[in-house]
């Protein structure tokens, strides 16, 4: 799986989840790089989703842009599945 089919999976996960509302960031010259591959608010709270497949990892800005988001108390997370995504949007419900 790629990490476009990664994100639409996470997407129509995210569209079952009520009390939700999520964005796709789109990249290119009109997006701002390092941000999150999907933006969400749930319940209130900020999440941002950086989705990866296999042993790929944040490139430094990612990692400094998820740092930044958990230093404003948000919440950011590395997703390599829905699992992951479900994990957690629980951790932000507790």
């Amino acid at each position: 799986m790629n990490e476009a089919a990664l994100i639409q999976k996470i997407r129509k996960y995210l569209a079952t989840v009520p009390e939700c509302f999520f964005w796709k960031e789109h990249g290119g010259q009109y997006g701002t790089a390092g941000i999150p591959d999907i933006i969400v608010c749930h319940k209130g709270r900020f999440i941002a989703l950086e989705a990866k497949v296999g042993r790929n990892t944040p490139t430094k800005l990612q990692a400094a842009t998820i740092d930044k988001i958990r230093q404003a108390g948000g919440t950011a997370a590395v997703v390599y599945s829905v699992e992951d995504v479900r994990s957690v949007i629980s951790e932000t419900e507790a």
